[in-house]
């Protein structure tokens, strides 16, 4: 009845009985022999040629430091955008530019103009004492077209040009005209 007692066997026990026990077929431990340090060849020099070349460290920086940030960066795809959207407005939008007729002192000036030129008006205020004081009426305005004269009188009142400006420069320069003479020197 002893042998109808005793529990199976598993696996693992019939393998240490037939093998014995695990790792102990390992060959024994042996000591680690004595070599000398590896060393890597170029090493001060890879200093020295990143101190050479420091626009291509600088820009590996910057590329890194671009990465980091897009990575980083807001997930939102609203707040991402450069430009958003303009919200839509009710109200008209008032003209920025109008054109405003100047008459110019001197007309063979007006001849060297064309449309699209840049030019200056300087007003000359006549003074108490008979000199005349310049001031700069309008910076930057672009010609948008030289009417033809009527006559040869109009010469002697000079020419007329029609400038592109801002409103309240248009106003400076129609409030100049009636009381000083007017020139232009091209931008």
């Amino acid at each position: 009845m002893p042998e109808a007692l005793a529990q199976p066997q598993t696996d693992a026990q019939t393998h240490e009985q037939r093998h014995g026990p695990p790792g102990g077929g390992a060959p024994p431990t042996c000591e680690v022999p004595h070599f000398s340090p590896v060393r890597v060849r170029g090493g001060r020099q890879g200093l020295r040629r990143l101190v050479r070349h420091r626009r291509r460290a600088v820009a590996a920086g910057l590329a890194v430091t671009a990465a980091a940030l897009v990575a980083t960066g807001p997930r939102d795809v609203q707040r991402a955008q450069a430009h958003p959207a303009p919200a839509a407005r009710n109200e008209p939008r008032a003209v920025e530019l109008v054109a405003a007729p100047v008459r110019i002192a001197d007309a063979a000036t007006v001849r060297l103009l064309r449309p699209g030129d840049r030019v200056d008006v300087v007003a000359a205020d006549g003074t108490a004492t008979g000199g005349a004081v310049p001031r700069v009426v309008a910076k930057g305005a672009r010609v948008t077209k030289i009417p033809e004269a009527a006559g040869d009188s109009a010469a002697e009142s000079g020419a007329l040009v029609v400038l592109s400006v801002p409103r309240t420069t248009a106003a400076r320069l129609a409030g100049a005209g009636a009381t000083a003479r007017l020139a232009v020197t091209l931008c």
